[in-house]
């Protein structure tokens, strides 16, 4: 999307308002699964990590902490607290993040740096499909979304830092940095 049409700081802020995030619902919680699962069948219990974009659940970190996780947050809306980006994680989660970055390359080279050797990144986004759906396609009509990935770009962001990507459910996205 063209810089143009982002919203402003503010007009962003008013649209995650109206989001559901509630960490007691059900059904937002089985959706959160999709990554968390991934994600716990990788990391050790005790595991230090970072839910980045967390929301103002948060949810995920909810989850992760039932199977004894440490997790940081850090939102620039909900959680704005820089010093959480001043260490490293054995595991980050992005989910419904992504697809909000005005400066991708710059975000994943911070994740990257955030993310110790031997460490997990899931992200969880709507990955883009069908290039003559895409009009049409609900994701595309979030006027926070301004970038959209197909499994093959995350394939070569994978690539471009040196990870290994797997894809173990629709939309979801786990990264691992060897050591």
């Amino acid at each position: 999307m063209a810089q143009e049409s982002w919203l402003s700081a503010e007009e962003e802020r008013a649209v995650y308002d109206l989001h559901n995030n509630d960490p007691g619902d059900s059904g937002y919680r089985a959706f959160l699964e999709k990554l968390a699962v991934p994600m716990i069948e990788r990391i050790p219990s005790g595991a230090v990590g970072l839910d980045f974009g967390c929301g103002p659940g948060p949810a995920l970190a909810d989850i992760l902490r039932e199977s004894a996780m440490d997790v940081a947050l850090y939102d620039p809306f909900f959680y704005p607290e820089p010093s959480v980006l001043d260490q490293q994680y054995d595991f980050i989660t992005c989910t419904e993040v992504v697809e909000h970055l005005h400066h991708p390359a710059k975000v994943f080279a911070q994740l990257d740096g955030l993310l110790k050797p031997g460490g997990w990144l899931g992200i969880m986004t709507c990955f883009q499909t069908c290039d003559e759906r895409f009009d049409n396609w609900h994701y595309r009509r979030d006027p926070t979304h301004v970038v959209f990935y197909r499994e093959a770009t995350l394939r070569l962001i994978a690539k471009r830092m040196g990870w290994i990507m797997s894809v173990p459910c629709k939309d979801v996205a786990v990264f691992h940095k060897p050591l």
